[in-house]
């Protein structure tokens, strides 16, 4: 799938059973790969980095969860019964690196 990125910014997100999730308001970028790796529903922008851990760790949505980009973006959720999410928690390395930009 391929989709300008700037296309992304303010799109509602629902779940493939049509829940509403929110909109994406931030992308992460993996700019050695080349990829998006994360959107979340909630800015960073003026987050402090403890804000930003929460954020992403809490509200951030795994780019490859993506099954469709039209009018709306439609994820599927990660996991399996009640603990499947759609979020991601990453791990304290990822968050670092997600972070990298705050330093």
């Amino acid at each position: 799938m391929s989709v300008r990125m700037s296309k992304l910014y303010g799109m509602d997100i629902f779940s493939d059973g049509g829940k509403y999730l929110g909109k994406v308001f931030d992308i992460i970028v993996d700019v050695e790969k080349g990829e998006v790796v994360r959107v979340t529903l909630e800015s960073i922008h003026a987050a402090s980095r403890d804000e930003a851990q929460r954020i992403i760790k809490e509200k951030t949505i795994l780019y490859k969860n993506v099954k469709s980009v039209e009018d709306v973006i439609v994820v599927s959720k990660t996991g399996a019964g009640a603990s499947a999410s759609y979020a991601y928690a990453p791990t304290k390395e990822e968050a670092e690196q997600s972070l990298s930009f705050l330093k």
